[in-house]
């Protein structure tokens, strides 16, 4: 991609502050259907709410890609005092754009390249890793997890790659092995997953997941194989409070706070456009894991158990 470099005085303009009195929002749409999901949502409700606190409108855009109308516009005419960038790739060439452009922005999610800049972030590697541990100290070792689809994670999302990592080490710590599963964010995906993971082994008695949308579906599958939650099958996630609470019985989970992470974002926004040769601030959240009813002491599938071994007698009569 080649650099640009703005007008000088048009970057003054828009590191003030005052400029259009608007920000900017770069949040492509995650849903199978290439929606936006309940999740997605709520954050675009919790940066519009927080932005208005200072006086800021806002200006949405689906942009996914560098060279998309909608941010060359937000740029170059500008439109927009600063950016906030959300579903954030390890290699984002958006953010490479507004880096060499040298346009205020922050984002919520974080790669390498928005160290330069100001970015908050939950802490998907960590909570996976304590989602796991909490289930081994239930006493179990068949442990699953349950991702986001495959376009997102083959796309380099983040949250993806880094609770699949979080997951991974974790359970090689505890000498278990890893059973990662891509899965789409619905309902269906969520039943399809269960029937994947219980196939390739019936014994499983436990899985993690950052897939809010598919749990529902994960919990019918559960259901339709007959395993009872938390009393055959525990499951523990990542997940914002309202889906935690709809299923039944209410996910253990470590909570996903899109209100505190949207305040946070527009605050960062603010710090750089009101004093620009600051260091970047970054933000990274590590909530709490909720204990619900989701969650319970192992029980071994019955017939899952090794047959015992005796030794063999020569007996003489």
């Amino acid at each position: 991609m080649a650099a640009r470099t703005r007008d000088p005085t048009t970057a003054r303009t828009a590191g003030t502050g005052g400029a259009t009195h608007t920000l900017g929002l770069l949040y492509p749409p995650a849903g199978r259907l290439q929606d936006y999901t309940t999740m997605q949502l709520a954050f675009v409700g919790g940066i519009a709410e927080a932005a208005a606190t200072h006086g800021y409108d806002l200006l949405f855009s689906p942009c996914a890609r560098h060279d998309e109308p909608s941010l060359r516009r937000m740029v170059d005419e500008p439109r927009v005092d600063g950016i906030i960038v959300m579903e954030i790739r390890r290699e984002d060439d958006r953010v490479e754009y507004l880096a060499e452009a040298g346009f205020p922005f922050v984002a919520i999610g974080h790669n390498h390249r928005t160290d330069a800049a100001g970015w908050v972030d939950l802490d998907f590697a960590g909570l996976a890793g304590r989602c796991v541990q909490h289930l081994a100290d239930l006493g179990h070792t068949r442990i699953a997890f349950v991702n986001r689809s495959e376009q997102l994670f083959n796309s380099g999302y983040g949250f993806a790659r880094l609770g699949d990592e979080g997951y991974t080490e974790a359970m090689k710590k505890l000498l278990l092995t890893p059973r990662p599963y891509l899965c789409g964010d619905d309902v269906a995906s969520g039943e399809q997953v269960v029937e994947r993971i219980l196939l390739d082994d019936p014994a499983t008695t436990s899985l993690v997941t950052q897939n809010e949308a598919a749990l529902e579906g994960i919990y019918r599958g559960l259901n339709r194989h007959g395993r009872a939650v938390p009393r055959d099958f525990s499951v523990v996630g990542v997940a914002a409070s309202p889906w935690a609470e709809q299923v039944t019985p209410p996910l253990t989970a470590a909570e996903i706070p899109a209100k505190e992470m949207s305040r946070a974002a527009v605050d960062l926004m603010m710090r750089r456009l009101r004093s620009p040769d600051t260091p970047p601030r970054h933000v990274l959240l590590k909530p709490l894991i909720t204990l619900r009813a989701s969650t319970g002491r192992c029980r071994p599938i019955p017939g899952s158990e090794p047959e015992p071994e005796f030794p063999d007698f020569d007996l003489d009569f």
